[in-house]
């Protein structure tokens, strides 16, 4: 599988200015559609596959919400493409093939999610590397 493209098409975030106690963070992935996608424009030995998702940061209780909506293009190979698609009209996705993708939507929406979330002032919905002292052994 590799990468031809990634766009989003969607960038809408809400945040309340109430305060709240016991903030949870969670992150969902959506995928909403999957389809070959024809072009003269590529040229591959392997198909292109067009897939839309959507990924949501949600703060609860009802604090904040980050909604990242976009397409990725993927160049696969002819077996797993016929195999993606024709599961696909069942809503079902290749195990293999759903982690490799659902990793590679959550390493790109995470990097523009921590942008926004620092643009507006929002807690990270993931830890950051930090620096702690280092304690000394007797």
């Amino acid at each position: 599988m590799r990468l031809i493209g990634f766009s989003l098409n969607k960038i809408n975030v809400e945040k309340s200015l109430k305060k709240v106690e016991g903030l949870t963070i969670n992150t969902k992935i959506d995928i909403s559609s999957i389809e070959e996608a024809k072009s003269d424009f590529f040229k591959f030995k392997e198909e292109a596959i067009a897939i839309g998702f959507s990924f949501l940061v949600i703060y609860e209780p009802e604090f904040a919400k980050i909604d990242l909506a976009g397409n990725v293009l993927l160049a696969v190979e002819s077996k797993i493409s016929k195999e993606v698609l024709k599961q696909w009209k069942e809503k079902k996705i290749p195990e293999e093939f759903k982690i490799m993708l659902f990793n590679l939507i959550l390493k790109k929406s995470t990097l523009k999610a921590l942008q926004l979330e620092e643009e507006l002032n929002l807690p990270l919905h993931i830890p950051l590397p930090s620096f702690k002292k280092q304690e000394k052994e007797d």
